[in-house]
This record gives C-alpha cells, structure tokens and sequence, in this order.
C-alpha cells in the first residue's frame, strides 16, 4: 500500500527539491484561499508589483498556509507571532537559500499587513519577526574569452535558429537587459538607425537603452533571414519555432544551451551577461548613474555593486602578477 502523504508534507517536499512535477495541493483552509487571492489582486492594482514578482509571492504564500497547516491553525484570524516564529525555523530547516528565505519572510509580512487592512488581524504580528540574514555575494562574471565563446557558439550549430539565437545572446550581453525584457521586446521596439531600443522594465517603466553595433548587425541578419518565415504577423521581436513571442523561461534555456556548447562551467544565464556588461562598461570609464539608467536600477546601490566586482577582479589580477620580493 502507498503511503499518503500529508498536504505540509508535500509543500516541504516542493521547497526542498523544488521539483515542477510534483503535483501541488490545494490551500489547507477556506480563509486562506480567498484571502490569498485578494492579497495578490491587491498587489497588482495597488502595489503595482510585476507579475513575476506576484507569482514567487503567490508560492511563498502557499507554502506558508501549508505550513500553519502543519501547525493547527484553523484561520488566518487566530494567527500569532508563534507561529511565524517556527515558519521562519521552518525555512532554515528544509534548506531554502539566503535570498529565498528573505523573500519567503518578506511575502508573509506584506500579508499580515494587508490582513490587518482587511481586519482579518488586529495587529500586525509580523513586526517581531527577523529576516533572515542574506550574505551580499558579488555576481559572477564572465571573462572575455569566455563572452566570445559564447557568442560563438550559435555560429556553429546546425539549429535553423541560430541567428535568433546569437541575435538574442549579442542583445543580453551589449544592452545588460533582463530576460524578461528582452523576451517582451516588440519589432518596432529597437530603432537601427538610432541604435538605441525601449525597453519595458520592472514596474512597466519604459527606458531607452543604446545597443552596440555588432549587436544592431545580428539583429538585422535574424529579422532578414529567419524572422519572416516565423510569424509575420506577430509584433514580438523573439519567437519561437511555432511562431509564438519567447517567454523569460524560454530565453534562461536558449542562454544555458549555448553555455554548454561553449564548454563553459557553472551557473551561467541572461543575468549573468547582465553582470558581465554592467562591470565591463564601468570598468572602461562609464559613469554610475549612466549605468544605473541602462540597468534600469531604481536605486544606485543595486549598481554600486558592479564596482566591488572590478576591484575584486583587479585584486585577483595584481596577486596573480604582481612580483613578490
């Protein structure tokens, strides 16, 4: 006989390996349900957070009901800075990372505060709760010689879509735009006279953001050559084979796929090119607050931190060669 596995079981299972194929069960009581929902509708028409946003809050939060759950709680109503208190140990004990686990905390309070908006709670129970510490990691980078392989490496396939593909991989690494904005980029979105494109970022803010020649030249190869027999009716620059605009999930696997041709080791992905142009154009001169405005940073402190990475560079490159007596 197969053992049932309890509903907290199965979501400790999913934040353990987070495995996409393990079927997800339903929220563990009604007020949950209901006020999760109102919660993530809340957070788009008031908060106007972005949609990936919402859904990594939508899974923190389901996973956090799970575990109250596991803990007895029968309502939303009746919960106390105990039980967050072993959620948070909670976290710590299935092996959820750093980040995750700040954003795990982060998602519950935000709730807690809109259930006290809704009269659900009294008071913010929340408040005493402590993040967890998150160690500040400089990105990774990737050398020079290893960009170029990369950049290579669609030259070399067979794939009919390798100038989509090198197109998409020159436009990460000379622009430094996110995945996402580059999955949404329409036709009439890059300018090639101009060499500049828009760009929708976080927060549906729109930025201008200028695009290297050698860029403007494989874009221009892959809308002559292979675009039109995609879907000429779509406006989406990137499409797939079907025809259909590229998702962000399809653009991390066409960057992972050339990453291994490359022969090139460890967690490589659009982000990482973004971190590689952003230390390279502040490491040839370019000034902090006009690389904030390509990143589309809203705080130069998310920028500041390219800086740290040159100089740990440049300290691994004088140990390296600097002559000892």
């Amino acid at each position: 006989m197969t053992p049932v596995r309890s509903t907290a079981s199965c979501w400790r299972m999913v934040i353990a390996t987070g495995s996409p194929n393990l079927k997800v069960p339903s929220l563990p009581f009604p007020d949950g349900r209901t006020h999760l929902a109102g919660f993530l509708d809340y957070l788009q028409a008031e908060c106007g957070l972005a949609l990936n946003t919402r859904k990594a809050y939508g899974r923190d939060l389901k996973r956090f009901l799970a575990e109250m759950s596991q803990q007895g709680l029968g309502s939303l109503s009746d919960l106390t800075p105990g039980h967050l208190d072993r959620y948070v140990r909670s976290l710590r004990q299935v092996g959820l990372g750093d980040s995750s686990s700040a954003r795990a905390v982060a998602a519950v309070r935000m709730f807690c505060r809109y259930l006290v908006l809704q009269r659900v709670l009294a008071e913010d129970v929340s408040a005493s709760i402590l993040r967890p510490k998150t160690w500040h990691r400089l990105p990774t980078v990737l050398g020079e010689q290893a960009v170029q392989a990369l950049l290579a490496a669609p030259q070399a396939a067979d794939d009919a879509h390798a100038l989509r593909d090198r197109a998409l991989l020159m436009l990460l690494y000379a622009t430094g735009i996110r995945a996402t904005e580059a999955a949404t980029l329409c036709i009439n979105d890059v300018n090639f006279t101009l060499g500049v494109a828009r760009v929708l970022g976080k927060g549906a803010k729109e930025r201008i953001v200028p695009v290297a020649d050698a860029a403007l030249e494989a874009l221009q190869n892959y809308m002559k050559q292979c675009r039109p027999a995609l879907q000429p009716a779509s406006q989406a620059l990137f499409v797939s084979r079907s025809g259909r605009p590229l998702a962000r999930e399809d653009v991390y696997r066409i960057v992972r796929k050339y990453v291994r041709r490359a022969g090139l080791r460890g967690r490589i992905g659009p982000h990482t090119l973004r971190h590689s142009f952003a230390t390279e154009v502040l490491a040839n001169g370019a000034d902090l607050r006009s690389v904030q405005e390509m990143l589309g940073h809203a705080d130069v402190a998310s920028t500041q931190v390219y800086t740290h990475v040159d100089a740990a560079r440049l300290k691994a490159v004088h140990k390296k060669y600097h002559p000892r007596p």
